[in-house]
Order: structure tokens, then C-alpha cells, then sequence
């Protein structure tokens, strides 16, 4: 039996989005929402399923087809009051990053998933990757992790608003590899020390390269470096990857297979293979799909799990630390020093309960004990 599902948002990203639910045999479209109707149209008429009925809102669209789920793919302003009302009326929501333009109402998201009992999940959609699965179960194999490093050097001219903003690399790129360290190194972030600046032949106008040390729990460093005018010998756009661990190194060169050397371990404890006789069993080890239609092979297992399954990757409470590490970045940065990440989360708190609408949305933040303890509980499902 498939899903049926409506699409908000019918821009480029929407148009991949519409694409994976008509491949994904356990999903229907049910509809496509956007402001500008015609865009949904010739989205549809493009994809060859004229048919799909289109709307402006998606609650009554969702009412009036009988679609069970949302799929939120709207620029990150209308992340919130689209998954907002998605939610109170009943419907869970798969949501592409961020999840909320910023870190507040990313939390007042939580909140409402709370409050009305629906699951909304996330789709960081580069963790959907084999080798990057592979990767964290070689550091597995690895023993205690000391760094992680990653470096990001490309150089793509974009033009429009990327080209514009103040913190191009750290907001609109750097949360890939913030989300992916955090699932390579199975630890949430402490503190950050942080510095922006932008190369004198710099096309953007903010600063376009960055270098981070995270502290992260259990006491491992994660160090990014990255830019985005940096041409030649590019990295991949997943960067370039290197664990130094208690019992050896694993490197990744973000497109081929990673590669463990362990000198006083066997092979198999750390191959990162899965499936066969000699290697351990994990049921993380194999990614559920590649990018987003990982992302939303993982939403329908589960919805058809319900309530009592498994949190899915990207759950909100989960996903959340991603972006709050991208806040803290640059709150370093601009304060030109180190930030603990429970400070960031907590000023956060503070306005999300002075600019929270919702009674019960609010009630639910200010009982939270702390912001760290009401994140952490979904993800160690």
C-alpha cells in the first residue's frame, strides 16, 4: 500500500523532490502545493502527470485528496509555518534542511511535533550515503575517536542571493559536514572555536572560507576548514575526510570507498563491509537509499512503524544540533572567541518562547528541564 503525500514547493529543489515520490513505488502524489500555481503545473506537466491536482495550501489540499504526509521542500523562511500547520492538523512532515530558518524556530518545531504527537523528520540528505556509512563503521572498528578532520575547497559561481549573503560557506553549506561529523563520531558538539574571512579575489560579498575546531563529547576534536573561491584541485562536494582514532586512520576522499589502516587490528574489524560471514553485524551499516530518496525511504518506514518504532534520521530533536552548530560558528566568529554550544541553544530558547504564538506550543518549550536534555532523548533511540 503507498503513502499518499503532498509535495509543497515546486522550484528546482521541488522538481527532485516530485521526481523521487513518483519513483518511490511505496509513495503517491497526492498533490503539489505553491504560491504560484502554474509553476506546479508545469512541474507536473514536465514530470508527465498532468493529472495531480494542485493548491495553494496544503492542509486543504492534503483534506481534500486524503493525503496522510507532507513533504515540506519551501525556501527555509517557510519552513516554519508550513510544517507548523502541517503538524497541527495532523500530518506528519518530511522537511528538507534546514529545518527552520533559524535556530528558535527550529525549536519551536520540536516543541509542536511534541504537542500534537506528529513525527517530523528532516532530510539531511547527504548522510544518505554508502560511504559515508561505510566510513562511520570503519570508525567504529576503530576504537576512541581523537579528530576528525574535513577539509571543502570549491569554487562554483552561483550568482544570486548566495553571492550576497554574509556567512555564505558557514550557513548555506557548512551544516553537510557538521551533520555528517556528528554521525561519523556518534557525539554531539560542546564548544566551537571559529574564524571567518574572504580572500581578496573573493566573488561573494560575505566571507566566503572558514575554519572550525569543535570540541565534541567524550572529548574529540572536529576540525573544518573550507572556501568557496578556491579554485583548482577541488575537493568533492562532500570534501575530503580524515579519522585519527585509538587504533588507527580512516581517510575518504568524499566520492571513492573510504579506506581504514589499523595496524594492530585485523582487517575485517574495521572493512566497513556489511552482509558478510566475517564482518559484524550492525543494522546502521547499510544506508536506506542514496540522498533524498534515502531520506524518504526512511519517513515511510516510519510512519508504517508508528509511534512505538525506531526515530528515523533527521527526527527533528535530532537533527537540530546540525544546525546549531552552524549558529555557534558563527556566533564565534563574530564574537572572534570560543562558544559553547548550550549557551547558543539556550539564548535560543529565550526567543523562542518571547516570539512562540502557540499556547501550547510555548507551555511545551517552557517545560523543557534544559534545551540539551529535550534534544537528547530521540536521538539515542
Amino acid at each position: 500500500m503507498s503513502t499518499p503525500l503532498i509535495l509543497v514547493g515546486a522550484g528546482g529543489m521541488g522538481r527532485a523532490w516530485l521526481q523521487t515520490i513518483l519513483d518511490e513505488p511505496r509513495a503517491e502524489l497526492a498533490g503539489v502545493v505553491d504560491l504560484d500555481m502554474e509553476a506546479a503545473r508545469a512541474a507536473l506537466a514536465e514530470a508527465g502527470r498532468p493529472d495531480v491536482p494542485v493548491g495553494a495550501d496544503a492542509v486543504a489540499l492534503a483534506e481534500r485528496t486524503g493525503a496522510q504526509a507532507v513533504v515540506n521542500v519551501t525556501i527555509p523562511r517557510a519552513h516554519h509555518p508550513v510544517t507548523t500547520a502541517a503538524l497541527t492538523a495532523g500530518l506528519p512532515v518530511l522537511g528538507e534542511k534546514p529545518v527552520a530558518d533559524t535556530l528558535p524556530r527550529a525549536l519551536s518545531l520540536a516543541a509542536a511535533s511534541e504537542v500534537t504527537g506528529q513525527l517530523f523528520m528532516v532530510s539531511q540528505s547527504r548522510r544518505y550515503n554508502q560511504q559515508l556509512f561505510t566510513l562511520r563503521a570503519q570508525a567504529r572498528g576503530l576504537g576512541a575517536p581523537g579528530a576528525l578532520v574535513t577539509e571543502f575547497f570549491k569554487a562554483p559561481r552561483f550568482g544570486g542571493f548566495r553571492e550576497r549573503m554574509v556567512h555564505p560557506l558557514l550557513v548555506d553549506m557548512a551544516i553537510h559536514p557538521f551533520d555528517a561529523a556528528r554521525f561519523l563520531l556518534d557525539a554531539e558538539p560542546v564548544s566551537v572555536y571559529c574564524e571567518e574571512f574572504n580572500p581578496p579575489w573573493s566573488w561573494y560579498d560575505g566571507d566566503a572560507a572558514a575554519s572550525a575546531i569543535f570540541e565534541m563529547e567524550g572529548g574529540s576534536r572536529f576540525v573544518y576548514t573550507g572556501s568557496w573561491c578556491s579554485p583548482g584541485q577541488e575537493t568533492s562536494w562532500n570534501g575530503s575526510w580524515r579519522l585519527s582514532a585509538e587504533h588507527g586512520t580512516a581517510v575518504w576522499d568524499g566520492e571513492e570507498a573510504p579506506v581504514a589502516d589499523a595496524p594492530d587490528r585485523a582487517p575485517e574489524a574495521v572493512s566497513g563491509r556489511f552482509g558478510d560471514a566475517d564482518a559484524d553485524a550492525d543494522d546502521g551499516a547499510v544506508a536506506p537509499g542514496e540522498g533524498i530518496a534515502g531520506a524518504l525511504v526512511e519517513f515511510l518506514d516510519a510512519l508504517e512503524a508508528g509511534p512505538g518504532g525506531t526515530a528515523p534520521m533527521g527526527e527533528v530533536h535530532q537533527n537540530i544540533m546540525s544546525l546549531a552548530m552552524v549558529e555557534a560558528a558563527v556566533e564565534s566568529a563574530s564574537r572572534g572567541g570560543r562558544v559553547r554550544v548550550d549557551e547558543v541553544l539556550d539564548n535560543a530558547w529565550r526567543q523562542a518562547l518571547a516570539i512562540e504564538s502557540r499556547g501550547d506550543v510555548r507551555a511545551r518549550l517552557a517545560a523543557w528541564p534544559s534545551v540539551r536534555a529535550a534534544l537528547t532523548p530521540p536521538a539515542r533511540v
